[in-house]
């Protein structure tokens, strides 16, 4: 599995996966599809790519999803959007981008991240990977993994 820079003739097959993963969403405490805002979108996809850090997620040479990544200064970034093709779930690529992700990011000291109360599987994902639930924000819960030295991304 590789993470790589997403291209913006690739906003219409990642918007496919999105739409994908997060209308499976219902098999984990959604109340009907949906997802985030442009989850379903090419163009909110194709302006993501072009302004944010916007990774694909290939695996064995087909992209199964994708990361989305904000800088907020300082060594802080937050985690807007991981997705994988359900097809692919509960097979490690979920963990493996996060690992990824976090290794692009050197100079990572803070992570922050947001998911929705209603999702039964996500907090503790996130958690096993070292993110600390902080709060609630409506209807989000706020997770954050701090790191004391940078190089510890991915640990």
């Amino acid at each position: 599995m590789t993470l790589e820079k997403a291209q913006s003739n690739e906003a219409e097959a990642l918007t496919s996966i999105s739409r994908r993963a997060f209308e499976s969403d219902v098999l984990w405490g959604a109340s009907g599809p949906g997802g985030p805002p442009g989850y379903d979108s090419a163009e909110w996809q194709a302006k993501a790519i072009e302004f944010a850090h916007y990774f694909k997620i290939v695996f064995n040479g087909q992209i199964v999803g994708g990361v989305i990544v904000f800088p907020k200064g300082e060594g802080h970034y937050e985690l807007a959007r991981i997705f994988i093709d359900p097809a692919f779930h509960r097979q490690g690529l979920g963990r493996q981008a996060m690992r990824l992700v976090e290794e692009a990011f050197p100079d990572a000291t803070r992570w922050t991240l947001d998911t929705p109360r209603w999702n039964t599987r996500t907090p503790s994902f996130y958690q096993s990977l070292g993110y600390t639930l902080i709060g609630q924000d409506g209807g989000l819960l706020l997770f954050e993994k701090r790191l004391s030295h940078p190089k510890e991304c991915g640990q």
